[in-house]
């Protein structure tokens, strides 16, 4: 990763492009293929907003990450803002499919990125790091600072209410195996998704 001294608005293109080419992965996983640009130039301007505040350049990768969870949040919160425009870019299914129980699972995990936004700050980064960045509970207690037993403590505390956000959403149906084969919206509009 580039130090943060050579990150500026007139630094050469090759030093921008390899912070999207890091940034692109983490941010596709939790938006729309047609909104990670719109994500990503938002990232560079908190980025070159927040650059000269960043003291310690050891923390960069960290920080860099910070501020595309801020950056995916706020792109979450303004579409939970816009039903409308929610609507017309989830496509759920009208049908479950029998034979591939692995749409239920896809069309409800265009939801987990507006609930992980929802969940308190330690539970929030703690999910964020070890689910969504697929990063070991070692590595992102490193990253955070606590240790491996508090970070599991989150990431489980996360999970738990993460699932109560789900189920105060949905009905989900589970196989032996634990995975979603089917889920219907609740009646009642839940808290979760308001």
């Amino acid at each position: 990763m580039p130090p943060t001294g050579l990150l500026r608005v007139n630094a050469r293109p090759e030093l921008w492009e390899d912070v999207a080419a890091r940034l692109r992965p983490f941010v596709s996983r939790q938006v729309p293929a047609a909104d990670v640009d719109d994500v990503l130039q938002d990232v560079f301007v908190r980025m070159q907003r927040g650059l000269g505040s960043l003291r310690e350049e050891e923390r960069f990768t960290s920080w860099l990450f910070q501020v595309a969870r801020s950056s995916v949040a706020e792109h979450v919160r303004s579409k939970a803002r816009h039903p409308v425009a929610v609507a017309d870019a989830i496509e759920l299914p009208s049908e479950p499919v029998e034979d591939d129980d692995r749409e239920a699972s896809r069309a409800l995990s265009a939801c987990v990125s507006l609930f992980v936004a929802r969940l308190p700050s330690p539970y929030r980064e703690a999910v964020t790091l070890v689910e969504l960045e697929a990063l070991t509970v070692r590595e992102a207690a490193e990253m955070v600072g606590i240790s491996v037993s508090g970070m599991k403590s989150r990431v489980q505390r996360g999970r738990a209410q993460l699932r109560e956000m789900f189920d105060a959403c949905c009905e989900i149906a589970l196989d032996a195996r634990g995975k979603v084969t089917s889920f219907s919206p609740r009646p009642k509009p839940c808290s979760s998704c308001k």
